[in-house]
C-alpha cells in the first residue's frame, strides 16, 4: 500500500474586528462599488490590540485538532506559512508549539508569500512519507493589516488578516495528497514585493504591487500549474469535485476557472468575506468549505495559489 499524508481536520481563526468596503471609505479614496466590481471583496478582518500572526495560528491549530479528534501532544511536526511572523526569530511556528502544550517537536516557518500555505503543505507531506513524523500541523496565518500603506487604495483594500490550519496523518491507501507542483520566478520581483527588511532598509516595508501584471501572470501560471499537477494525479478538470484557491481577486477565480472549463459552481469562494489574506486564504477557504458540508470525505479537492516572488503551485488531494 502506497504512504500518504491525509487531511484528518481543518481550522481557521479570524480578528475579533470586520471592516467593511463603506468604513473603509470613510478613511481611504475608494468605494464599495469599486471595490467589489474590480475584486469581488466586501469584508475584511483587521488584527487588533492583543492578536497578533501567533495568536491566529494557534485559534487556527486548536480548532483543526479538534476537528482531527487528536491530541496536540501527538504532533510530531509544525510547519507554518507567513510572510507576517511575529518576530524576525524565532520561527512563530514556535509560539504555537508552546502554546499547545508540545514540549518536543519538529517547529519551523516557510515564507512563499501568498503561496506558502502550498508549500508547507509539500514539505509536511516529503517529512511525512519520509518518516520524520506521523502527524504534523500546516498552518497558514498572516497580519498583512501591519505592513499596509492604508493611503494607498491599490493594495490596502485588498488585505486581511487570518488563519487557517490542517492537520495531516501518515495513512496507507488511496485517500491523502496525491501530487504537488510548485513554482518560482524571481525575474518578477518587482511586481509583487514589500519595500523593506531587516538586511536592507532595517525596516518592516510596506506592500508593493503592479496589480495588471499580477492579474496577467496569475491566470497563466495557475491554469498551467493546475494541468500539471492534475496530468501528475492522472487526473483531469472533469474529476475535480472542489477547487479551493487562494482567494486573491474573484475576477483572478473566475478566469482561472473557465481556462480549466471548470464550473463556478465548483470553485470555493470567501474572497468576498475575507478579502486576501496571503498565506492563510487557502486552509481558511478549505475549512470554511468543509464546514458548511460542501467538502466531504473521499473528494477530489484541488489547492492552487500564486504570491509575490513570483511563487505559485497546486495540490491534487483525495479527501
Amino acid at each position: 500500500m502506497t504512504l500518504r499524508s491525509a487531511i484528518l481536520g481543518t481550522g481557521s481563526a479570524l480578528p475579533v474586528r470586520r471592516v467593511s468596503n463603506a468604513e473603509l471609505a470613510e478613511t481611504v479614496d475608494t468605494s464599495d462599488e469599486w471595490i467589489v466590481e474590480r475584486t469581488g471583496i466586501r469584508f475584511r478582518h483587521i488584527a487588533g490590540e492583543g492578536e497578533s500572526t501567533s495568536t491566529l495560528a494557534i485559534d487556527a491549530a486548536r480548532a483543526a485538532l479538534e476537528s482531527a479528534g487528536v491530541d496536540a501532544r501527538d504532533i510530531g511536526l509544525i510547519v507554518l506559512a507567513t510572510a507576517t511572523p511575529d518576530q524576525t526569530f524565532p520561527a512563530t511556528a514556535t509560539r504555537v508549539q508552546t502554546a499547545l502544550g508540545i514540549n518536543d517537536c519538529i517547529a519551523f516557518d516557510v515564507q512563499a508569500v501568498c503561496s506558502g500555505f502550498l508549500y508547507a503543505l509539500s514539505v509536511a507531506d516529503s517529512m511525512i512519507r519520509a518518516g520524520s513524523a506521523k502527524k504534523a500541523l500546516v498552518i497558514g496565518a498572516e497580519t498583512f493589516s501591519r505592513i499596509l500603506d492604508w493611503e494607498d487604495r491599490a493594495t490596502c483594500v485588498l488585505f486581511g488578516d487570518g488563519a487557517g490550519a490542517i492537520v495531516l496523518g501518515a495513512e496507507e491507501g488511496d485517500r491523502g495528497i496525491l501530487a504537488t507542483k510548485l513554482h518560482a520566478d524571481g525575474r518578477y520581483n518587482d511586481m509583487l514585493y514589500v519595500d523593506g527588511g531587516p538586511s536592507t532598509t532595517q525596516t518592516v516595508g510596506k506592500v508593493r504591487m503592479k496589480g495588471r501584471e499580477v492579474f496577467r501572470h496569475a491566470v497563466v501560471n495557475l491554469a498551467s500549474v493546475l494541468g500539471e499537477t492534475l496530468a501528475e494525479a492522472n487526473l483531469d478538470a472533469d474529476d475535480i469535485d472542489w477547487l479551493v484557491p487562494h482567494q486573491a481577486n474573484a475576477r483572478i477565480l473566475d478566469a482561472t476557472a473557465r481556462k480549466l472549463e471548470l464550473s463556478p459552481d465548483k470553485v470555493v469562494m470567501t474572497v468576498d468575506r475575507h478579502a486576501n489574506t496571503s498565506a492563510a486564504s487557502v486552509p481558511l477557504a478549505l475549512d470554511v468549505a468543509v464546514r458548511d458540508g460542501r467538502i466531504k470525505r473521499d473528494d477530489i479537492i484541488v489547492l492552487e495559489a500564486m504570491g509575490g516572488g513570483f511563487t505559485w503551485g497546486a495540490s491534487v488531494i483525495r479527501f
